[in-house]
C-alpha cells in the first residue's frame, strides 16, 4: 500500500503522525511511504532521517494526499484540506467529529474513508489510541493552571503547592479517566490539596487506592461541584463521552461562584467542552476571561511537547497503521473489531452512531 504522511497545518501543531522508526517498519512490511518535506521538524526529526528510513520526501501536502491510499495523520483535516481527500482514500487520524459539524459535512461530502483514532475501543472500553495523548493532556493542564495562575498571567496569584505556613492551591478535577487520573498525579506530586470527581463509584475506590494522600475522591453531582467552586483555584475538565458531546458541568450561572482569576482547564474542547463558556482556542492565543475567570481550552494541549507526543503516538498507532497496510481497511477491521469501532464516515455514509444521532443525520449500520 502506499502510505502518505503530510505536515500537520493546525495552529501551532507540531507532531507528526510517524516517527521515522515507524515509516522504517511499514517500509519493511513491503509498502511505500511519502512524507510532506518538513513534516517531522517540529518534533525533532529531520527529513534525512526519514529518508534514511527508506521513506520518499513529496514537497506538498497536495502531492502526498494526491500519491497515497491512506494518510496518517495526527489531527482531523483543516478546511483547506477537505478538497485533497479521496473518494475511497483511507484517512487514519484523529477526528473528533462530535465537536465539528463543518468537518462531518465535508468528510461526508468527500467520501473518504474516516478512521478516528478515538473511537478505536478494546473489549474492556479502553481507548488504545487515546491513551497516551491523554496521559500527555492531563500532565499539562496542571503544568498550563499553574502557569496561569500567576498574577501575570491573569491568574489569582497562588502558588500550586504552597509554602512553609502557606496552604497549597485546591483542584478540582471533573473526570477520573485517563486525563484525569494523570492531572491528579501532577498536581499531588506538585503539592496541591487535590479533589478528583466521577460518577463510577467503582472507579473513586481504584482511584482512592492508587492516588497519593493528598488526592480525595467526590461524586460527581451538581450539588457537590457547586459546593466546590467557591474553595477551587484550578479546575480541570477531563470528561470523555466516546465519540459523542461532553455534557457541561459548569454553567455560564456556575461561573458567578468562582472567584476572580479562577483558572479553569478544559482538556474536553476536542468534543465540545465540559464547560458552558468554553470555546476552542489555540498556543498561540491560548485563554480568555469570562466573568474574570481564566479560560484555557486549546483543542491540541499535547502539540505543545510535540516530540514526547509524536513517539508516545506511534507507539500505539503503527500496530494499527501495519494492519491497515497489510490488509487493507476492509479486511482489517473485519478481522478487528476494536479497529473496526474506529469506522466513523465510509463512503459519504456515517457509521458511527453517537455523531449521526448527534447532528441528526442518517446512520448507516456497517456491513463488512
Amino acid at each position: 500500500m502506499i502510505v502518505g504522511i503530510p505536515k500537520e497545518i493546525k495552529n501551532n501543531e507540531n507532531r507528526v503522525a510517524m516517527t521515522p522508526a515507524g515509516v522504517a517498519a511499514v517500509i519493511a512490511a513491503g509498502h511505500k511511504v511519502y512524507v510532506q518535506s518538513t513534516a517531522g521538524e517540529g518534533s525533532g526529526f529531520s527529513d534525512q532521517e526519514y529518508q534514511d528510513a527508506g521513506a520518499i520526501l513529496l514537497s506538498t501536502i497536495e502531492e502526498v494526499y494526491n500519491i497515497a491510499k491512506m494518510i496518517v495523520k495526527v489531527k482531523e483535516p483543516i478546511s483547506s484540506e477537505y478538497s485533497l481527500i479521496k473518494e475511497d482514500q483511507l484517512i487514519f487520524t484523529y477526528f473528533h467529529f462530535a465537536s465539528n459539524r463543518a468537518l462531518t459535512d465535508a468528510m461526508i461530502k468527500q467520501k473518504g474513508i474516516c478512521l478516528a483514532y478515538e473511537t478505536v475501543r478494546m473489549d474492556d472500553d479502553s481507548l488504545p489510541l487515546l491513551i497516551p495523548m491523554s496521559e500527555v493532556a492531563g500532565r499539562m493542564a496542571v503544568q498550563e493552571g499553574a502557569h496561569y495562575l500567576e498574577e501575570s498571567q491573569g491568574g489569582k496569584g497562588v502558588l500550586l503547592g504552597g509554602v512553609t505556613g502557606v496552604k497549597p492551591a485546591q483542584v478540582l478535577i471533573l473526570g477520573g479517566g485517563i486525563v484525569g487520573t494523570n492531572a491528579a498525579k501532577m498536581a499531588a506530586g506538585l503539592g496541591a490539596n487535590v479533589i478528583i470527581a466521577d460518577i463510577n463509584m467503582n472507579r473513586l475506590r481504584y482511584l482512592s487506592h492508587v492516588l497519593p494522600n493528598n488526592v480525595h475522591t467526590l461524586y460527581s453531582s451538581v450539588g457537590n461541584i457547586t459546593e466546590m467552586l467557591p474553595h477551587v483555584d484550578l479546575v480541570i475538565g477531563s470528561v470523555l463521552v466516546r465519540g459523542d458531546k461532553t455534557p457541561y458541568l459548569i454553567s455560564r450561572e456556575m461561573l458567578k461562584t468562582l472567584k476572580p482569576g479562577t483558572v479553569l482547564v478544559d482538556v474536553a474542547i476536542d468534543q465540545g467542552g465540559c464547560f458552558e463558556t468554553s470555546r476552542p482556542t489555540t498556543h498561540s492565543d491560548p485563554i480568555y476571561f469570562v466573568d474574570g475567570i481564566l479560560h484555557y481550552a486549546v483543542a491540541n494541549i499535547p502539540g505543545a511537547v510535540p516530540r514526547t507526543s509524536t513517539l508516545a503516538l506511534t507507539n500505539v498507532t503503527l500496530p494499527y497503521a501495519l494492519q491497515l497496510a497489510n490488509k487493507g481497511w476492509k479486511k482489517a477491521c473485519k478481522e478487528n473489531i476494536a479497529l473496526q469501532q474506529g469506522l466513523n464516515i465510509v463512503n459519504g455514509d456515517i457509521v458511527f452512531k453517537p455523531v449521526a444521532d448527534l447532528f441528526n443525520l442518517t446512520y448507516k449500520k456497517l456491513n463488512l
